[in-house]
């Protein structure tokens, strides 16, 4: 797999409006870790190799253990790995991250209201859908995972 189109180079302001709803993620108050997770099994859930493998690397460097990064993808599987915020989180992830399944019911949007004030919830629902952007942009413009960049190196 090859990349088609370098986004961030030919679109570059496109590229400065994303980034700098990133920035205001990093400082929304909300825990870094607890943000990376999400973006983690957004990517999951959209399929965003290049994406996957950039959260996996950040949690793992934050401290991280690799059995919760591995575990992320059936965290509800994962009885005592999670914490009840980080479920929470992640529930909502998917939900949002899945809309068109989803419709997001009442009763996942209360489950998520529960754990996180209005600010936390609105500023999570925010980095869920940057994350499904940048999916979106990942998979249509095949962006090489650094990761399999270095295994096939390997090989």
């Amino acid at each position: 797999m090859s990349q088609r189109v370098n986004y961030m180079k030919v679109a570059p302001e496109a590229a400065k409006g994303f980034l700098t709803v990133h920035g205001y993620l990093a400082q929304s108050g909300l825990d870094k870790n607890l943000v990376d997770l999400v973006y983690l099994r957004v990517s999951q859930a959209n399929s965003c190799a290049y994406c996957i493998d950039m959260h996996s690397q950040d949690l793992h460097k934050h401290g991280v253990p690799f059995e919760k990064l591995v575990l992320t993808a059936a965290w509800r599987e994962a009885e005592g790995v999670f914490t009840a915020r980080e479920q929470a989180a992640l529930a909502w992830a998917e939900s949002v991250a899945n809309v068109a399944e989803t419709g997001i019911p009442d009763a996942d949007y209360a489950a998520a209201a529960a754990v996180f004030s209005e600010k936390e919830l609105a500023d999570l629902t925010v980095a869920i859908a940057l994350m499904s952007a940048f999916n979106r942009l990942g998979v249509a413009f095949r962006n090489v995972p650094v990761a399999a960049a270095r295994l096939a190196k390997a090989s």
